[in-house]
């Protein structure tokens, strides 16, 4: 068998080039695997790109080129922190929260079509499995 590391990294990429093809079928195909893994870090509140980088574990260049690119597509903006003066926070733009709409829906579309092809019980294990505290 496989080591963990092989087979964990191999259904993500499963689960990656299903979402990415999700996304051109809905308009988004612009959108990289990089920057949906930014989109599903940021969640629903602004966040900054200090954190953001902490969350991605790149550099926090790196995730201001990903910022960047978004900005160029109308997905994200920058907004003052009112906590911070000198923190900018990204959040997304109406037309980001119809692209993030649009991937949640897609990844629910996934894991239907994973527990059709697996199984309801092993679906539902896999879950179970994953959500258990690995420790940090």
């Amino acid at each position: 068998m496989k080591p963990l590391r092989t087979l964990l990294a191999q259904r993500y990429a499963w689960l990656e080039n299903r979402l990415h093809v999700g996304a051109e079928q809905a308009g988004y195909g612009y959108v990289t695997p990089a920057m949906s893994r930014m989109f599903g870090q940021m969640g629903r509140e602004p966040v900054s790109l200090s954190e953001l980088a902490r969350r991605l574990i790149v550099s926090r260049q790196a995730v201001h080129q990903l910022a960047n690119e978004a900005l160029r597509h109308g997905l994200v903006e920058l907004v003052a922190s009112p906590t911070n003066r000198r923190v900018r926070l990204l959040k997304f733009t109406p037309q980001g929260e119809a692209m993030f709409a649009s991937g949640t829906q897609g990844l629910r579309e996934i894991e239907r079509q994973l527990a059709e092809r697996i199984g309801a019980d092993d679906m539902a294990e896999l879950l179970r499995i994953l959500a258990k505290d690995w420790g940090d």
